[in-house]
């Protein structure tokens, strides 16, 4: 068990530095190892005894994945959940990736990025599976103005974007590509969303990138910014047979394999969230704001219909999402998921 993962520790580590560093490496055709973090030292709690609630460490991401957590987070404070979730609400993809291989209290349930999901199973040796897709498209081209209406229009321009290292950036290159514009004829600034948020709220910048919530916010604070292309109708309209897929849920597959009630339970309290959020977005939008998910219960309320907050599960169901995706990034760029396409074994299957 510690060699796992120590195994996992160390190939974390290298792709947290991947992830700090946003360096694009050379593509490569077969997997390649992946990243690091270290809070307080505890012991790894043993499996949890049949038909008992277990303890289960859980990080989400500030956005979507966050927003789609809201409920199960609330049930859990509340004692309603099947297990009880000690929950980390993290800035960065670079953070999660690093708690999963923590020594010492490792987080054992994520969500992440789906292509770092897809780097940590490729750079650990299985260390990870996939539970479920939890989120698909929700990317979106902003403009202070009206001149963008194709991907095409961003050639020469100056574009504000988050996500370096990230689905968004292995995104926005493809399409650019796909529509006759090298990425580097568009002038592509790389900044946090809270930068671009109040870079276009004043008008000093005129074009961005950011997905939801984030872009909600913008819209609501410049009524001249106006939404000039959806990343995922874009993705649509080449019909590549594959489906914008932006998050995932994994797991360490230790933790699967010790814990399979917790698993299957977890499955099932995220499920019930999602379905919660998705059904009430007024009520749930005081619980993302309430964790500071998003800034405000209002773009909480405006952002979730465009959130694509899904539950995905079983191996097959989860493989015919994503798979295509994962094509088309290696395709790009293999370093993008980590230098292949998971195996079969990435997926689980309950």
């Amino acid at each position: 068990m510690k060699k796992k993962l120590l195994a996992l520790t160390l190939a974390v580590s290298l792709l947290a530095g991947a992830l700090a560093g946003c360096t694009r490496p050379q593509a490569q055709t077969t997997p390649t190892p992946a990243p690091t973090q270290t809070p307080e030292a505890t012991a790894t709690p043993a499996p949890t005894p049949a038909g008992e609630k277990a303890d289960v460490r859980l990080a989400v991401l500030k956005g979507p994945s966050g927003v789609g957590a809201a409920g199960l987070i609330a049930g859990s404070e509340a004692g309603e959940t099947a297990n009880h979730y000690q929950v980390t609400i993290a800035a960065a993809n670079d953070e999660v990736v690093a708690g999963l291989s923590r020594p010492d209290d490792p987080i054992d349930i994520a969500a992440v990025a789906s292509n770092v999901a897809a780097n940590l199973y490729n750079k650990t040796d299985g260390g990870v599976q996939v539970l479920a897709v939890s989120g698909l498209g929700v990317l979106y081209i902003l403009e202070n103005g009206d001149s963008i209406g194709s991907m095409a229009d961003l050639k020469g321009r100056t574009l504000y974007a988050t996500g370096q290292g990230a689905n968004p950036e292995y995104v926005l290159n493809y399409l650019l590509t796909e529509n006759g514009v090298d990425p580097a004829e568009v002038d592509i600034q790389w900044k946090t969303a809270d930068e671009i948020t109040a870079l276009m709220a004043s008008g000093e910048a005129e074009v961005c990138m950011l997905p939801v919530p984030a872009a909600t916010g913008v819209l609501m604070k410049n009524e001249n910014v106006r939404e000039a292309l959806d990343l995922s109708a874009e993705w649509d309209a080449l019909q590549n047979g594959s489906r914008l897929t932006m998050t995932t849920i994994v797991a360490r597959t230790e933790f699967i394999q010790e814990n399979p009630q917790a698993v299957e339970a977890f499955l099932a309290d995220y499920e019930a969230s999602v379905d919660y959020v998705n059904g009430d977005p007024a009520a749930a939008s005081e619980l993302v704001a309430r964790y500071e998910i998003t800034p405000s219960a209002k773009i909480a309320e405006l952002a979730i219909p465009k959130c694509a907050l899904v539950c995905i599960t079983g191996a097959d169901q989860i493989k015919g999402v994503i798979q295509g995706y994962y094509e088309v990034l290696w395709q790009a760029n293999p370093q993008s998921i980590g230098g292949g396409i998971p195996d079969d074994g990435f997926y689980y299957g309950g």
